[in-house]
């Protein structure tokens, strides 16, 4: 599996995606209902930034209204990405090293 390239393990996957302009409230029901820990926020047709559960918490904790407050305000903005050529190991060290959880899988942006 860790040999294994990124484009196999994410070839059936469907990311959940919003543009920046959707609130923290809106991003947040999204990701409960799908049972997922980000959002890949796009605009354009390109990976702006992600949003993750982290994110969320931090908004919380910083008393921002979640209804208000749009993905572009609080997102992590050009997240460090892979292409599909990358290995599964390489996923890994890239979040083990960065210390994050979720690593897009992108080819040409």
């Amino acid at each position: 599996m860790l040999t294994r390239r990124m484009e196999e393990l994410v070839r059936h996957q469907d990311p959940l995606t919003m543009p920046p302009g959707a609130t923290v409230a809106e991003a947040c029901a999204a990701m409960h209902r799908r049972r997922v820990g980000a959002v890949l926020v796009v605009e354009d047709g390109r990976l702006a930034g992600i949003f993750t559960g982290r994110d969320a918490v931090r908004c919380l904790a910083l008393g921002m209204d979640s209804a208000r407050t749009s993905l572009g305000q609080v997102m992590t903005r050009d997240p460090v990405c892979l292409g599909p050529q990358a290995q599964a190991m390489e996923a890994l060290r890239l979040m083990n090293d960065g210390g994050f959880r979720h690593v897009p899988i992108t080819e040409e942006g």
